[in-house]
């Protein structure tokens, strides 16, 4: 979700000389030098004409992985976990729901619980290496392949099963720490956050700062009423709230009085 890059070009100019069985020997000469010159001052890491495009940083940076509009005014964070039986069955129709609200971005935040390990890291070291090497849009594609085929709940992949879309990049990172950092962080995160359930929900109001934590698998018309809720409370602030402000959490039990 490959163009080569142009040849750079160079302009050599070939001087006369009164003795023309002299000049292609010049002219060559000049070009070589140029070539060398060019070579040298090259910027590290420049491909040349006809190595392939580099990866676009832009699409491959992260965690967190994020699907919809990154310039949406609504950050929707995803705390999940990949053995969650209730985030298996839930996650489709968040899909379905930020895909249809372009105000909107989804991102993921790993929470394996004990309950589900070793399993629930494991799979989320997968998807995590999947997206290191592929980008935001192979890491929803890997959380999809892993809840389609996971027998879940703690027990796992199917012994032997692999990721079709494996490659040497993917299991280069499999062996090495990085994924495992990024789970331990974020899941030490959730927890000072509060989170302490699958699936669960932070709705981030961008342009106020204010958030609010929705425990459980809240279906689309709560999700819209939240987010009619934090821009309320822009309008009461009569917009007097900094974008520096700190984020303020509201109380998720609030929750219970909207409309599913």
């Amino acid at each position: 979700m490959e163009q080569k890059r142009p040849s750079i070009p160079m302009q050599v100019q070939a001087f006369r000389r009164r003795r023309q069985h002299h000049w292609p020997w010049a002219l060559a000469a000049a070009m070589v030098a140029l070539l060398l010159i060019w070579l040298v001052s090259r910027t590290p890491g420049e491909s040349s004409p006809q190595s392939s495009t580099p990866v676009n940083v832009a699409q491959v940076a992260g965690p967190p992985w994020q699907m919809g509009n990154p310039e949406g005014r609504f950050t929707l964070t995803l705390y999940a976990d990949l053995e969650c039986p209730f985030c298996r069955e839930y996650f489709p129709q968040l899909k379905r729901w930020v895909g249809s609200n372009a105000d909107v971005t989804l991102q993921w935040h790993h929470q394996p619980l004990a309950a589900h390990e070793p399993a629930a890291s494991a799979e989320a070291r997968l998807v995590e290496c999947v997206a290191e090497a592929r980008g935001h849009a192979a890491f929803w594609q890997a959380v999809e392949w892993v809840y389609a085929h996971t027998r879940s709940d703690g027990q796992g992949l199917p012994d032997g099963l692999r990721y079709p879309e494996s490659t040497p990049a993917v299991e280069q990172c499999m062996a090495s720490e990085r994924a495992d950092a990024v789970i331990r962080a974020q899941a030490t995160e959730a927890t000072k956050s509060g989170v302490t359930a699958t699936p669960s929900l932070r709705l981030l109001d961008r342009q106020t700062g204010q958030a609010i934590l929705l425990q459980g698998p809240i279906e689309g018309d709560a999700l819209l009423s939240a987010m009619d809720m934090l821009a309320a409370e822009d309008t009461a602030s009569d917009a007097a709230a900094s974008p520096a402000t700190p984020t303020s959490e509201m109380p998720a039990d609030v929750v219970g009085d909207m409309p599913r």
